[in-house]
Protein backbone atom coordinates (compact mmCIF):
# COMPACT_ATOMS: atom_id res chain seq x y z
CA UNK A 1 0.00 0.00 0.00
CA UNK A 2 1.85 3.15 -0.89
CA UNK A 3 1.60 5.87 1.64
CA UNK A 4 3.10 9.30 1.23
CA UNK A 5 2.82 11.03 4.47
CA UNK A 6 3.70 14.89 4.50
CA UNK A 7 4.75 16.76 7.97
CA UNK A 8 5.31 20.36 9.40
CA UNK A 9 3.23 22.54 8.52
CA UNK A 10 1.71 25.50 10.77
CA UNK A 11 1.86 28.94 11.69
CA UNK A 12 4.68 30.76 10.69
CA UNK A 13 4.40 35.24 10.69
CA UNK A 14 5.58 36.37 7.13
CA UNK A 15 9.16 36.16 6.56
CA UNK A 16 9.71 32.82 8.67
CA UNK A 17 10.58 29.31 7.60
CA UNK A 18 9.63 26.14 7.56
CA UNK A 19 10.73 22.76 6.54
CA UNK A 20 7.99 20.52 5.26
CA UNK A 21 8.90 16.51 5.09
CA UNK A 22 7.25 13.64 3.12
CA UNK A 23 8.04 10.23 3.96
CA UNK A 24 7.02 7.30 1.43
CA UNK A 25 6.50 3.71 1.68
CA UNK A 26 5.26 1.52 -0.53
CA UNK A 27 7.04 2.49 -3.53
CA UNK A 28 10.80 2.52 -4.37
CA UNK A 29 11.34 5.74 -3.77
CA UNK A 30 14.91 6.22 -5.80
CA UNK A 31 12.94 5.56 -8.96
CA UNK A 32 10.15 8.30 -8.50
CA UNK A 33 10.30 11.84 -9.16
CA UNK A 34 8.64 13.23 -6.17
CA UNK A 35 7.16 16.97 -5.78
CA UNK A 36 5.22 19.46 -3.99
CA UNK A 37 2.06 20.90 -5.14
CA UNK A 38 -0.09 23.52 -3.14
CA UNK A 39 -3.48 24.77 -3.26
CA UNK A 40 -4.89 27.74 -1.60
CA UNK A 41 -8.44 28.80 -0.64
CA UNK A 42 -10.32 29.34 -3.91
CA UNK A 43 -7.62 28.64 -6.18
CA UNK A 44 -6.19 26.08 -8.40
CA UNK A 45 -3.39 23.67 -7.31
CA UNK A 46 -0.19 24.78 -8.68
CA UNK A 47 3.18 23.06 -8.63
CA UNK A 48 5.99 24.49 -6.15
CA UNK A 49 8.87 22.62 -6.75
CA UNK A 50 9.83 19.29 -7.96
CA UNK A 51 13.22 16.69 -8.00
CA UNK A 52 13.45 13.90 -10.23
CA UNK A 53 14.63 10.61 -9.50
CA UNK A 54 18.21 11.19 -10.42
CA UNK A 55 18.09 14.86 -8.59
CA UNK A 56 17.27 17.54 -11.48
CA UNK A 57 14.93 20.06 -9.42
CA UNK A 58 12.51 22.68 -11.01
CA UNK A 59 10.79 25.49 -9.04
CA UNK A 60 7.59 27.57 -9.83
CA UNK A 61 8.49 31.24 -10.49
CA UNK A 62 7.14 31.83 -7.40
CA UNK A 63 9.29 29.98 -5.32
CA UNK A 64 12.52 30.13 -6.87
CA UNK A 65 14.94 31.80 -4.67
CA UNK A 66 12.68 30.68 -1.09
CA UNK A 67 12.26 27.50 -1.64
CA UNK A 68 14.38 24.29 -2.13
CA UNK A 69 13.49 20.85 -2.67
CA UNK A 70 15.90 17.76 -1.59
CA UNK A 71 15.28 14.18 -1.47
CA UNK A 72 17.24 11.57 1.14
CA UNK A 73 16.43 8.41 -0.83
CA UNK A 74 17.99 6.22 2.30
CA UNK A 75 14.77 7.59 4.34
CA UNK A 76 12.62 7.49 1.44
CA UNK A 77 11.50 11.09 2.20
CA UNK A 78 11.60 14.57 0.80
CA UNK A 79 11.73 17.90 1.82
CA UNK A 80 10.69 21.44 0.93
CA UNK A 81 12.59 24.23 3.18
CA UNK A 82 10.59 27.56 2.72
CA UNK A 83 12.20 30.80 3.77
CA UNK A 84 11.14 34.42 3.65
CA UNK A 85 7.38 33.13 3.79
CA UNK A 86 4.63 35.70 2.60
CA UNK A 87 1.01 35.55 3.22
CA UNK A 88 0.07 34.29 -0.70
CA UNK A 89 2.23 30.93 0.47
CA UNK A 90 -0.46 29.73 2.36
CA UNK A 91 -2.11 26.99 1.51
CA UNK A 92 -2.34 23.08 1.83
CA UNK A 93 1.12 21.63 0.48
CA UNK A 94 0.74 18.06 -1.33
CA UNK A 95 3.20 15.54 -1.79
CA UNK A 96 3.49 13.44 -4.85
CA UNK A 97 5.49 10.92 -6.61
CA UNK A 98 5.48 10.62 -10.14
CA UNK A 99 6.88 7.14 -12.08
CA UNK A 100 6.20 9.06 -15.46
CA UNK A 101 3.38 7.17 -16.75
CA UNK A 102 3.62 3.82 -14.59
CA UNK A 103 1.83 5.50 -11.41
CA UNK A 104 0.89 8.58 -9.29
CA UNK A 105 0.42 8.82 -5.79
CA UNK A 106 -0.29 12.04 -3.50
CA UNK A 107 -0.60 12.68 0.29
CA UNK A 108 -3.23 14.24 2.10
CA UNK A 109 -0.96 17.45 2.26
CA UNK A 110 -0.31 19.46 5.07
CA UNK A 111 -1.48 23.36 6.21
CA UNK A 112 0.58 26.24 5.94
CA UNK A 113 -0.40 28.93 7.38
CA UNK A 114 1.08 32.53 6.82
CA UNK A 115 0.22 35.39 8.42
CA UNK A 116 0.98 39.28 7.55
Amino acid sequence: QVQLVESGGGLVQAGGSLRLSCAASGIIFSNADMGWYRQAPGKQRELVASITSSGRTTYADSAKGRFTISRENAKNTVHLQMNSLKPEDTAVYYCTADFRGLGNYWGKGTLVTVSS
